[in-house]
């Protein structure tokens, strides 16, 4: 398994209570689980036949019929690691050089497409690594079938349980020991199986079938074929790890156990492997306080090392995709995947405008909060002065008309104004003398470009030298000479 999906794993959520499930054939046997402290509680343990077949029957029917069994044996515990049937799973091996993660991890995946029959984007692939002579690597990879892990986790949720990892009951039996390899046998109901660990990985991983046999009810197995598949597995293991191997651990029920263990001793005597039948488990198993008399099984110990933070050997259960990952895989291709992006940023673009927006909004709310009081002492104040101020107009309109006039006659007095009338505030009047023509044409040019006159008409002249003249023009309010 890849370090990042063990890093994945230990960040997990924390469970205090677990239920461990082994599904061989149609039996399923299964624990429950508690941690408390620094000890492991047996809660329950349970066993049960299903007459429905998990990958083929209506998997509604199947989850009630696994849910009406739980609840008959009184379970409540929701959460639960799941031992998959070693025959749901495809191994292969490969040596590799050093390499970097890169460089291993696409080394790998060319191994995993020409060793398995299927597509590899329809499996679920982990890998154990042994260490070899000079930084080379023996690899094993196994891989489960999407299609079935996903049959069964739904099958699993209908029966209102909620799955938390597939792996083999084999590899939770018996992780790799630092101390010496080892040769594992798993008696199941409907085959047999085989795994080779060395001190740091799983070097192999076998389901035997016609291994065993049923006659009148009762199990039984073939040792001679046993003990030439042994035979035919060391002989495919690399010198390394075929000489480190020191021993046979067989799991299962005792008596069928005891009599493959003298067999099997009989027959690789040769080999010098000695096998002993596990009954009991260690009491630093899994580093904390196990009960008393605790049965070995799959189911046990697949929650109890789950339950101390030691994660699968091999990880079946198809991860949970984010709801972004699932909208990105559902749409994100080609020129779709190109405009997604675009809309994205263009979304992330706007959403950060607004909240920009927002910002100063709240900014200038808090400015506006401080300052209000004193806003409204100011409007009232401007308010009263406007009450009270004078009854007169302030605009002094009447004094910038006659600036105007001033301004626009001839300082040497060629043209002079005899009278001045104003009426309605606007409309301007003037009557008055020029010397000649030419000295009031200019008068009037002079008005016509002053700023705030418009309008201006000439409306008398009589006599030439001097002449008397009447004009009126209109004024604009509001201009400043």
């Amino acid at each position: 398994m890849s370090n990042v999906l063990k890093e994945k794993i230990r960040k997990r959520k924390r469970l205090t209570s677990l239920m461990g499930l082994t599904l061989d054939g149609s039996r399923v046997d299964g624990v429950v689980l508690k941690r408390v402290n620094g000890s492991l509680q047996l809660q329950q343990s349970f066993s049960f036949a299903l007459t429905l077949d998990p990958l083929t029957a209506a998997p509604d029917l199947v989850g009630r019929e696994i849910r009406n069994q739980l609840d008959t044996a009184g379970v409540r515990e929701r959460h639960c690691i799941v031992a998959i049937p070693l025959k749901w799973v495809l191994t292969a091996s490969t040596e590799m050089p050093q390499l970097s993660t890169e460089d291993a991890a696409g080394l790998l995946q060319l191994e995993a497409e020409r060793s398995f029959h299927s597509d590899t984007d329809t499996l679920q692939i982990g890998h154990s690594s042994c260490a070899l002579e000079n930084a080379r690597q023996y690899v094993t990879l196994a891989a489960a079938a999407q299609v079935q892990l996903a049959a069964l986790e739904r099958v699993l949720v209908l029966a209102k349980l909620k799955p938390v990892s597939f792996s083999t009951g084999i590899t939770a039996l018996q992780p790799p020991d630092a101390k010496a390899g080892t040769l594992a046998l798993l008696i199941g109901e409907t085959y047999l199986g085989l795994q080779v660990t060395a001190t740091d990985g799983v070097a192999s991983l076998r389901a035997l079938d016609g291994a065993i046999e049923n006659e009148n009810n009762r199990r039984g197995l073939q040792t001679e074929l046993v003990a030439r598949e042994v035979r035919i597995t060391l002989g495919q293991l690399p010198d390394q790890i075929r000489a480190a191997i020191q021993r046979i651990r067989i799991f299962g029920p005792r008596e069928l156990a005891q009599s493959l263990a003298d067999d099997l001793d009989l027959r690789l005597e040769a080999a010098g492997l000695q096998s002993e039948v596990v009954t009991a488990y260690a009491p630093n198993e899994f580093g904390v306080q196990l009960p008393a008399q605790t049965p070995v099984s799959g189911a046990f110990s697949l929650a109890a090392r789950y339950l101390t933070d030691r994660p699968a050997i091999f990880e079946f259960l198809p991860p949970k995709p984010t709801a972004w990952e699932r909208i990105n895989s559902r749409y994100a291709s080609g020129k779709l995947r190109t405009v997604g992006a675009v809309a994205a940023a263009l979304l992330l673009l706007v959403g950060g405008l607004f909240a920009y927006q927002q910002i100063e909004f709240s900014v200038y709310n808090t400015r506006w909060t401080k300052m209000a009081d004193k806003v409204t002492q100011l409007d009232e104040i401007q308010g009263q002065i406007h009450q009270y101020r004078p009854w007169f107009d302030d605009s002094f309109e009447e004094l910038s008309i006659l600036r105007q006039l001033t301004l626009a006659f001839p300082e040497e007095g060629s043209v002079t104004a005899k009278s001045l009338e104003i009426q309605n505030g606007n409309i301007v009047i003037c009557t008055g003398t020029a010397h000649d023509q030419a000295s009031f044409l200019q008068t009037l040019n002079q008005l016509r470009a002053s700023t705030g006159v418009s309008e201006l008409k000439v409306e008398q002249i009589r006599g030439k030298a001097p002449m008397q003249f009447t004009f009126n023009f209109k004024w604009v309010k509001g201009f400043a000479p």
